[in-house]
This record gives structure tokens, sequence and C-alpha cells, in this order.
């Protein structure tokens, strides 16, 4: 009976969902999570594996850990993959065939970190990081201001990288604008102080992933989503907030969502908490009802704590998960995006699907960069 209950609760977890002409075989999305696992930024034979597991198992959709453009300050780890090169592309290539193999659907997630680069980083030690305005905040470096060239340059990165992953066979794109790395620091008037047209009101600091967007789309063509995940936190203050009324969102979403933008994946470390005063809608939930467009939610779904507290080596328990589901069935939000459960078990979603309620288990900290 247990199990007949469970499986009633999250029934609309496991409904399909068309984003363009891409259809999911259901709502749970894996998160993307970075694990620093592909030698020189190259994903390895065992990155194909850590992924297909999940895909067997009923993952809808997996977003792949940031994997960074082509441009010499877009990482600052060795290990983190990259998305140009032959040899990188090659991995991801078999990534991709493994995850199609197994029934799933993939995209890769498009990352340059912007100024969070120290001095010195690799892969490109010699290579001064840049940010919208050289600006130092807490945790990143002073990066250099970016000039007119050097931003056509990020530009044609990330259409570069959409370009590949449409040749490689993924399945849509998404492009990483959270956290306060490249493309967030624009968006953020602490970090983007420019006077030109990059910087200003809301709608001019999100001029560049406006370009981004457009950029991808015409490599991309019309049928492959775009997802661009976004954020009130970031890694330098879990208390920002980016978008303080309904109102300084909207303003933000709408040229994005006209630039191309098919979801937003709104990051949030709690997914229960609501946006805005006044209202239950967390950020991904407002941000279809302003935008139009399918949403995405994440923060700490089946667990009861947050990323943060991992971080800090607090392990996390088993959560219900029927409030999460009711928000789906709803119609508040279109997808769930499930990562640190999804990292400790390859199986989870199988077991949700299944009603293997007693079969989940929490996060233990330690495990937050394993080879599952």
């Amino acid at each position: 009976m247990i199990a007949d209950i469970s499986h009633d609760v999250t029934r609309a977890l496991f409904e399909p969902f068309l984003i363009r002409n891409l259809r999911l075989k259901n709502r749970i999305v894996m998160a993307p999570m970075t694990r620093s696992f592909s030698p020189g930024g190259v994903p390895t034979d065992e990155v194909a594996a850590y992924y297909r597991r999940r895909a067997e198992n009923e993952v809808g959709l997996i977003l792949t850990e940031g994997t960074v453009v082509g441009h010499p300050a877009s990482a600052n780890e060795h290990d983190v993959p990259r998305f140009y090169g032959d040899d990188a592309l090659k991995g991801w290539k078999r990534v991709v065939d493994a995850v199609h193999e197994a029934g799933g659907r993939i995209f890769p997630q498009l990352w340059h970190v912007g100024s969070v680069r120290k001095p010195a980083d690799s892969p490109n030690p010699q290579t001064p990081s840049i940010g919208p305005s050289g600006l130092k905040k807490p945790g990143a470096s002073f990066g250099e201001p970016m000039t007119k060239a050097e931003i056509a340059a990020v530009v044609d990165a990330f259409a570069r990288a959409a370009a590949d992953a449409a040749r490689l066979g993924f399945d849509g794109i998404e492009v990483h604008g959270a956290h306060g790395y490249l493309v967030d620091q624009f968006f953020w008037e602490g970090t983007n102080i420019r006077m030109d047209e990059y910087g200003g009101d809301m709608a001019r600091r999100g001029h560049l992933a406006v370009q981004i967007i457009e950029a991808c789309r015409r490599e991309i063509g019309p049928d492959l989503p775009i997802s661009l995940r976004i954020s009130q936190w970031k890694i330098q203050d879990y208390t920002a907030k980016l978008f303080a009324t309904p109102e300084s969102f909207h303003a933000f979403l709408s040229p994005l969502a006209e630039a191309g933008v098919d979801v937003f994946h709104c990051s949030t470390r709690r997914y229960w908490e609501p946006a805005f005063e006044g209202s239950s809608l967390n950020l991904a939930g407002w941000a279809k009802k302003l935008s139009g467009k399918a949403s995405l939610t994440v923060g700490s779904v089946g667990l009861d704590s947050d990323v943060n507290s991992a971080f800090r080596g607090k392990d996390s328990a088993v959560q219900p998960l029927d409030r999460i589901a009711g928000m789906v069935g709803s119609g508040e939000v279109d997808l769930v995006a499930v990562g640190r459960s999804l990292l400790a078990d390859p199986e989870w979603a199988r077991k949700v699907r299944e009603g293997r309620e007693q079969e989940l288990v929490g996060f233990a900290a330690k495990s937050l960069k394993t080879l599952y």
C-alpha cells in the first residue's frame, strides 16, 4: 500500500513534456554538478558511463556539469570538462551516444567563469581573468574590464559551442547565467558599472546574455531548445537578490524570452521558498508566469537541507516529494532538477516512479565529488 500511495502522489513527475520539438518522457531533470573528473578537460569513458547510469534509470533530461567554452579565460580548473578541441568533443560524443543508447536526452551546460577565475589559475595561467567592469567582489579576482572585441569573442565562443553541440547530436543546450559567473556578472549592478550598451538598467545589463542566446539560436536552428540557468544567489553571497520585485524580474526575462530562451532554469537553494512577498510562487513559478516559457525548478529536492550545508559537512535526510509533485501537477512549474539525490543514487528516478520510497537514501556530505 505504501508503494501505491507514493506512486500516486508522484505521478505528475512522470508525465511527458514537450519543449519545441523535443519530447521528454518525464519531468525529472539531472541538475548540472561540477565534478572535475575530466583530465585535461577531456571527458572520459567513465564520464559517459556516469551519465548513462542516470539515463537508463528514468531521468527525463540530463544537464551536464558545466563545460567551458573555447575562450582562453573561460575555466579556472584543469580538470573541468571543456567544450572545444577535438579530444574533448570526441569525449562528449561518447557521452551523447551513451545517453541516447540508454533512451535519455541530454544538454551540455555551456559555461564561462569570468572574474571568478583567479590569477594563474589553470589551464591558461598566463591569461588574465575578465569581467564586465574589472571589479573585485568577495571570492573573485579583479578581472580585466572587457573590451567590445573581447565581448564579441565570448559571444562567438558560446555560438561555436552551440554549433558543436548540435553537430554532436545533443538534444539542446543550456547557457550558464547564474551563481556569479561571467554571464551573471553582467546582470549585477555591483559587478557591472559599464556606461555602454552592456551596462545601466536591467535590460541593458542583460544585453550580453541576449546576444549569446541569439547567436546560439542562429547556430542550432529553430528546433533545438535553449535553456538559461539563472539565480538570485551567488557563490560569493548566498543571500543576494538580483530581482527585488516581479516587475524587475519581468524586465529581465522579456528580452531573453524574445531572443530564444525556451526554458528558464531557476536555481534556488530551497525550491519551496517564495521568491517575492505576497505570493507562494518560487522563482521558477514566477518565471513561467511572467515569460510564458517553460520553467525548471531546483533546490534541495527530496532532501531536508541545501547544498551549502553539504559543503559545510552536513549530511541531508530524505524528505517527501508530495510538495514538489503538487507544484508540477498544478502547472506552477514544468520541470524539476534533482542534484545531490541523483549524485548519491543513479536509480533515484526509477525508485520514485516505482513507488520504492523506502529505498531512497539521503546525501552524505563526503560524496560531493564521487564517481558513482
